[in-house]
């Protein structure tokens, strides 16, 4: 084979990669500090620290759903399930989806949080409380780990695929891709995080459904599940795989997908250490978290699967056909592993317009997560670290400067660690099957801090540590048992990871316990998270009127009423959870699995068709309930700017009361509990 052969050219200029770098960052900025505005204008929500950092308590459902759905749709998620999918079938987009189970679960320990400390700043304000200084950095080192990679995995993933589309050199994306993140993170705070999540996610809905439509019904490659069906048969015959019945796309009887399944149920565990999903529930409306949690992990599932069941099969149907990026070779190991299945299929199956498609969806999702890290790592330096230890009495001002400078510096560190990664064979797939080995050992014991009074400091401080000795022992032990010598490859093998991944997760539940009895318990009384936490004074902020400062005191407040509403939110959070977990992991792939099924022609119509539904419903959800509980702000506002004859008024202008009225009408109304029940769920249909 020549040389040329085994060349993919970009299929776009490297312009169109720099473009959308800066470009639509810029364009962000320029939308957040025009929305931050507004905000300060008709809702009093000048950015002060506490607005910065916990967006004034006051996210409803829809956004915290989004902000969910965002914040887990990282660089693995797209690049991965596709990867699996185009590996070893449908089931390797239903397993990779799998991950949806640990925000469901989560979701029991954000209400305990909001419950129990409702004018927390950070969760590790909670852990110095509780534990004093050891506890508190060791669970600020796990959650800082966690950050760093996550928001390194998405550079480096972005990067690759950037690269790989338009040519434009990896390193730049590294240090391109964070600018406008950092700029609209610092204009708007954590209520800039929020929107802009939704405004990402929802584009990343409209993506897969193109994608669904032009595959399953009017793409002249493929167009229909039946066409699809019968390529997937062809390739099974040319490329089958290894353990599948008779080497099939088309069954759930696959033990290479089941075995990472389980790695992604065991690793992605490790996203919960990240405090940013705290942070997400500290910003949340009390009544609002546990409906937030609970679709934001339906939704979320619709991201993964409906883009695998797309773009995934698409790689493995047309990977021999002359429309493929690679043709006349197959996929490399290499580019498999870099997460080049996804904008290859796309390039193949929409040509240009899919590519740059890719490319947008993969800014979407890169700079929304990484904006959530950003201001969670800001949260965490200046409330825990700086206030914390260096500076007690500090003011709001300050603070607000410092999380500046953070958001700055840990962009700038994230840029350079994602640089070294991609001269490297580290991957995205290595890294996010992988971390939970290191970090997951921090699970159980931080979930202790809220749900178990007697987990004692030594616990919390030997136990995560032992964890992470362990799992990295069986997990490099393991690849020295299976396999000749030790690599980036070997360690990446599925076996290794399962045991590096289960051990590393499941010990801490014997080490904590064990220690803890050992040494005494701890017997810690909640109410200390109440009497523990300081307010922040903001009124040093430029633009801070006594009416905010008054509402901010308010919001750090709980009632009895609230809080015993709350601790039945909890309950139906608990129970909510552990039905759908049973429903995703056993009740629909157990039997497909055993049963060693093999889908017929219209079992997979069916299988495309539910498809379709989670992306409908998904988006639907996910683009209008924030529209429909934001419309008392969104209509006022557009009536300010449009509604004067010719002339526009500038949004400093002034705006009568009633106006203003009408537009907080609403969220007084559920302060003060007037919305109805805290355990009420929106239920989105499947």
């Amino acid at each position: 084979m020549s040389s040329d052969t085994t060349i993919v050219k970009p299929v776009l200029p490297q312009g169109a990669g720099y473009g959308i770098c800066v470009g639509f960052g810029a364009l962000f900025a320029g939308v957040m500090w025009y929305v931050v505005r507004m905000l300060a204008h008709f809702k009093n929500e000048v950015q002060g620290s506490d607005m910065f950092m916990t967006a004034k308590r006051s996210i409803n459902t829809g956004l915290i759903a989004s902000a969910v759905v965002s914040s887990w749709t990282v660089a693995g998620t797209l690049l991965t399930s596709c990867t699996w999918t185009f590996s070893y079938g449908v089931s390797g987009a239903y397993y990779c989806a799998g991950a949806c189970i640990q925000i469901l679960m989560f979701s029991v320990a954000a209400i305990e949080l909001k419950r129990k400390a409702p004018g927390a700043h950070t969760f590790l304000e909670l852990t110095k409380i509780r534990y004093g200084i050891p506890g508190h950095w060791i669970q600020i080192f796990y959650s800082t780990v966690v950050q760093l990679f996550n928001c390194v995995n998405l550079l480096v993933g972005g990067s690759a695929v950037f690269s790989s589309i338009t040519g434009m050199n990896p390193i730049a994306g590294c240090f391109l891709l964070p600018i406008g993140v950092v700029i609209y993170t610092i204009t708007g705070g954590s209520k800039a995080t929020f929107l802009v999540d939704y405004m990402h996610t929802v584009f990343i809905y409209v993506i897969i459904l193109i994608a669904l439509f032009f595959t399953y019904a009017t793409s002249p490659l493929i167009g229909s599940p039946d066409e699809m069906y019968s390529l997937l048969a062809s390739a099974a015959q040319s490329s089958p795989v290894p353990g599948n019945p008779s080497g099939t796309y088309l069954t759930f009887h696959s033990i290479q997908s089941l075995v990472l399944g389980i790695v992604i149920f065991t690793t992605g565990w490790s996203a919960t250490v990240d405090v940013q999903l705290f942070q997400k529930a500290i910003a949340a409306n009390p009544a609002d978290t546990l409906s937030g949690y609970l679709l934001g992990g339906v939704c979320w599932f619709a991201i993964p699967f409906c883009l695998a069941t797309t773009f995934g099969l698409v790689g493995r149907a047309l990977q021999t056909s002359e429309v493929w990026p690679t043709f006349p070779r197959l996929m490399t190991v290499d580019e498999v592993n870099k997460g080049l299945v996804l904008p290859y299929a796309a390039q193949a199956l929409l040509g240009k317009g899919g590519a740059a498609a890719v490319l947008l969806m993969m800014f979407m999702a890169v700079t929304s997560a990484f904006s959530s890290d950003l201001v969670c790592i800001a949260s965490v330096v200046t409330y825990d670290v700086y206030r914390g230890y260096i500076n007690p009495s500090a003011s709001g001002g300050r603070l607000l400067k410092l999380g500046h400078l953070v958001v700055l510096g840990f962009s700038l560190i994230c840029a350079c660690f994602a640089t070294g990664l991609t001269q490297t064979p580290i991957g995205v797939n290595f890294i996010i099957t992988s971390i939970g080995i290191i970090t997951s050992p921090a699970v159980f014991p931080m979930a202790c801090t809220l749900l178990w009074r007697k987990q004692n400091t030594v616990a919390v401080v030997l136990a995560p540590l032992m964890g992470t000795a362990t799992g990295l022992a069986c997990w490099i032990g393991s690849t020295a048992h299976w396999y000749p010598k030790i690599s980036i490859e070997t360690l990446g093998e599925p076996l290794p990871l399962v045991v590096g991944n289960a051990t590393a997760l499941f010990s801490p539940m014997i080490y904590s316990p064990v220690l803890t009895f050992l040494f005494g318990p701890q017997d810690f009384r909640w109410e200390k998270f109440d009497e523990g936490i300081k307010a922040v004074d903001d009124s040093d902020v430029a633009g801070m009127t006594e009416a905010q400062l008054a509402q901010q005191h308010h919001t750090e407040e709980s009632d009895a009423d609230t809080g015993a509403k709350m601790k039945r939110a909890s309950i139906v959070a608990a129970v909510s959870s552990i039905i759908v977990t049973l429903a995703f992991i056993i009740v629909l792939p157990m039997p497909l699995y055993g049963s060693r099924y093999v889908f017929s022609k219209p079992f997979f119509r069916l299988w495309v068709v539910w498809t379709f539904a989670w992306a409908w419903a998904a988006g639907l959800v996910i683009t209008i309930l924030p529209l429909w509980q934001g419309r008392q702000t969104l209509r006022l506002v557009f009536s300010h700017t449009f509604s004067h004859g010719t002339t526009h008024s500038a949004p400093g202008s002034p705006v009568s009361d009633s106006e203003k009225a009408r537009v907080s009408e609403e969220d007084d109304e559920k302060k003060d509990g007037k919305e109805g029940d805290f355990t009420r769920v929106s239920v989105m249909p499947t």
